[in-house]
């Protein structure tokens, strides 16, 4: 099907559902319910905003991103897939996979009895991806927008090989002030740390001084961020995932970063449902593994 603004709006005729044409022209799908509100973006499959009724957005999306075509965007929520991180083996390939980078399409979209709304974006396996990555597969994630956000990446296997993945729901949060923020819930918890490449254990709430890049191991936690300047809980709970990642670049790095702003650091924080590390995922043929974040207001 074509990602077609009119077309799409002919199509998909669901009350409290909009197509519009986003920024860069990109065909973005606006939702509203007696929930929330929200934008997803076909390109990448991208949640880009998430605000519960009567509350600011609880997600973060940067004012330098890029909304070109083969390029990802910076904020919300990205989907990284089929691996997390830099490819293993070829520098050359995409950081953190095609999927956030490739054009998705757009499979159904529900309005649930209870007033929330359901959607469906799949991709497959084509010849640019086949040059990427050498497997049949089929990617579905369903974004569910109500008094929760439910975002679920499936990812069947469609060879008849098996395939290893990494994965991540890059899940980028609109703080107020980072200095005054800590996130619990993952007390006790193995970790690498990325920035020195050491391996640690968490003691108690991790707050944020400097550049934080930590790999949680082992986890199927609920995590919590405490926003005290903003005066608000964020919970992340999930699902398929035993591994997460907690995410600050803080100023140099920020500045390092083309599609992200000098000062933007200080009114985000990711904290990421993944399968990161020791928990990528062997998917065997015909066989397929969910990802699913759960975000919500305390």
């Amino acid at each position: 099907m074509n990602n077609n603004i009119t077309e799409l709006n002919n199509r998909f005729s669901v009350d409290g559902i909009k197509f519009i044409t986003g920024t860069g022209e990109m065909p973005v799908i606006e939702i509203a319910n007696r929930f929330a509100a929200a934008k997803v973006a076909l390109h990448g499959a991208h949640v880009m905003s998430y605000t519960p009724v009567g509350e600011d957005d609880l997600l973060w999306m940067s004012r330098s991103s890029w909304f070109e075509p083969n390029k990802p965007i910076r904020g919300g929520i990205p989907i990284c897939w089929p691996w997390f991180g830099g490819h293993p083996t070829d520098s050359n390939l995409p950081s953190h996979g095609f999927a956030r980078i490739s054009e998705w399409q757009l499979e159904s979209i529900e309005l649930a009895a209870a007033g929330a709304h359901i959607i469906v974006l799949g991709l497959s396996d084509s010849k640019i991806t086949r040059k990427m990555w050498n497997f049949a597969f089929k990617a579905e994630l369903t974004v569910t927008v109500g008094a929760e956000l439910r975002v679920e990446l499936m990812m069947r296997n469609c060879d008849a090989q098996p395939f290893e993945t990494g994965a991540a729901l890059h899940n980028y949060f609109a703080v107020n002030d980072i200095s005054q923020v800590k996130v619990s819930g993952l007390a006790g918890c193995a970790y690498l740390d990325t920035v020195d490449h050491n391996h640690k254990v968490q003691d108690g709430d991790i707050c944020f001084p400097a550049e934080t890049d930590n790999v949680y191991l082992d986890t199927a936690a609920e995590v919590i961020i405490h926003d005290n300047a903003q005066q608000r809980k964020i919970s992340i709970a999930k699902n398929g995932s035993n591994s997460t990642v907690v995410w600050n670049p803080w100023c140099a790095k920020a500045a390092r970063m083309p599609d992200f702003g000098d000062n933007e650091y200080t009114q985000m924080l990711c904290v990421e449902t993944t399968n990161a590390e020791s928990d990528t995922r062997t998917i065997h043929s015909g066989a397929e593994h969910r990802l699913e974040t759960i975000i919500s207001l305390v």
